[in-house]
């Protein structure tokens, strides 16, 4: 059975997720978007994996809807036309907290072109990369929609302030990748051919700390963009502090440190 999201492991605790169209920039059509929810699934379902690298095939992250094939929800086709697409809509849209709420950080390896669903999936993820040739838009409000779709509206403000947010997607203008960085899109950019090797450092370097801290500090930093205190905030941090502190994780981490050897953590 063919994929269009193909999953390898190029270390332990790494796992790969490639969108594989190249011959349409990795667009979404619905077997794409499937496909990508289902290895999202299995990840989350992994214990064994720590870290999730994703990137496109070829030249391009991914260029958004596939305009030709569309993305229509299988079963859909007798619902009139509200119905229909609000499903094929919310199967979409709900990649981006199904990202979101992946225990394992997600660093988008941006390789080429991220347009409007694409440039979601970037967002959505945890630390974003990009190669010198990546290019970012929010392109809904150019095909005739509102701008705010896919989490983007709630996840670009939070990223990179209201007043710059606001520009990109009523414009829907094309960034490049010194942009993106310039703006805080991305955290790093570096030469083309060389982006998911850059990842695959980033990764390893998360995959040293302890799982459980790992997996608390991205659950408490997202939770940080809702909460609506400075001092709520302390408190969820005071109590997950505590709650990691009981996993043994801090104790090893100093005796390794005190040895000179790497950490040995077991499995959150």
């Amino acid at each position: 059975m063919t994929t269009t999201v193909t999953r390898s492991e190029p270390s332990p605790g790494v796992v790969l997720l490639t969108l594989d169209r190249p011959e349409r920039l990795n667009a979404m059509d619905h077997a794409l978007v499937a496909d990508l929810h289902t290895a999202l699934d299995e990840v989350k379902a992994d214990r064994s994996a720590r870290v999730v690298v994703l990137t496109g095939a070829g030249r391009g992250f991914c260029a958004g809807l596939d305009i030709q094939s569309g993305s229509t929800v299988p079963g859909t086709e007798g619902l009139d036309r509200v119905n229909a697409g609000l499903a094929t809509q919310q199967h979409i849209a709900s990649l981006v907290p199904k990202l979101r709420s992946l225990r394992q950080p997600v660093i988008a390896a941006v390789n080429g072109p991220a347009a409007g669903g694409g440039f979601a999936l970037a967002l959505a993820s945890d630390v974003r990369l990009a190669a010198a040739s990546a290019r970012f838009n929010v392109a809904f409000v150019r095909l005739g929609l509102s701008g705010c779709d896919i989490g983007v509206s709630w996840l670009l403000p939070r990223l990179i302030g209201a007043s710059a947010a606001f520009e990109l997607l009523l414009t829907g203008r094309l960034i490049d990748a010194e942009e993106a960085l310039r703006l805080h899109i991305v955290s790093r950019v570096v030469p083309d051919g060389e982006v998911l090797d850059a990842a695959l450092e980033v990764a390893a370097e998360i995959v040293a700390n302890s799982p459980t801290g790992v997996w608390m500090t991205k659950e408490v930093m997202w939770s940080q963009l809702e909460i609506g205190s400075l001092q709520a905030g302390i408190y969820l941090e005071n109590r997950t502090q505590i709650l990691c502190s009981t996993t043994g994780d801090m104790q090893e981490a100093m005796a390794a440190f005190l040895e000179k050897r790497p950490a040995q953590f077991g499995a959150s």
